[in-house]
C-alpha cells in the first residue's frame, strides 16, 4: 500500500487547511487510517484517527472541535479539514493505516504498517 498526502500549505492563523491521503497499491480495504504530525524537535503524535467502517474516530485533544477526519472508501482516501489552525499546529503531517484486518486501537501507532511521506503545514501568526 502506497499513501499520498497533498494539500499542506503556509496559513495563517484562524485559516483552514485541507488535507488528502490517497492510498494505492494492494487496497482492498478493511484498515484503519490516521493522520499524525510532528514538530520540529518533538515527538510524532497521532491526530486524528478513523476506522474503515468510519464507526469510530480519534483525535487528540489539542485538535478536538477544529480537525475533522473523513474519509471516501470508493477513492481509497482520507481527508483531514483543519480548522481554526493556530502557530502551534505547525508540522510535517503524515497519513498512515494499518494493516488490513488488523485489530488495534486508533491510537496505538506502532500498529500503522503503512506511511506517506508526509505534507508540511506551516501556520503564521
Amino acid at each position: 500500500v502506497q499513501l499520498v498526502e497533498s494539500g499542506g500549505g503556509l496559513v495563517q492563523a484562524g485559516g483552514s487547511l485541507i488535507l488528502s491521503c490517497a492510498a494505492s497499491g494492494r487496497t482492498f480495504g478493511g484498515y484503519a487510517r490516521g493522520w499524525f504530525r510532528q514538530a520540529p524537535g518533538k515527538e510524532r503524535q497521532l491526530v486524528a484517527a478513523i476506522t474503515w467502517s468510519v464507526d469510530k474516530r480519534a483525535y487528540a485533544d489539542s485538535v478536538k472541535g477544529r480537525f475533522t477526519i473523513s474519509s471516501d472508501n470508493t477513492k481509497n482516501t482520507v481527508y483531514l479539514q483543519m480548522n481554526s489552525l493556530k502557530p502551534e499546529d505547525t508540522a510535517v503531517y503524515y497519513c498512515a493505516a494499518m494493516r488490513p484486518g488488523r485489530v488495534a486501537p486508533l491510537v496505538s501507532e506502532g500498529d500503522y504498517a503503512y506511511w506517506g511521506q508526509g505534507t508540511q503545514v506551516t501556520v503564521s501568526s
